[in-house]
């Protein structure tokens, strides 16, 4: 399956984002925001599907910013959020 990706506005919620999710033992990669995502910020994290419940709770509790939740779809991305 492929990896999800979320992508931020801003790079200090990007960061923080980062922390979290490290603290919550995701398994996280963060890499430059695909040009398909039009952002704000340039850092993006991937993660894998089977933790999409988990990071989109993590994201509300902790009221992370966010541009939105992705998913690789054709040539580009698609918004899943």
């Amino acid at each position: 399956m492929d990896p999800l990706l979320i992508a931020f506005d801003s790079t200090q919620q990007a960061l923080r984002a980062e922390m979290l999710l490290e603290y919550a033992e995701v398994e996280i990669d963060i890499r430059p925001t695909p040009k398909e995502i039009t952002a704000g910020c340039a850092l993006s994290i991937e993660f894998p599907q089977e933790a999409l419940g988990q990071v989109k709770e993590i994201i509300a509790e902790e009221k992370v910013e966010i541009r939105g939740l992705f998913r690789p779809s054709g040539s580009g991305y698609e918004r899943i959020d």
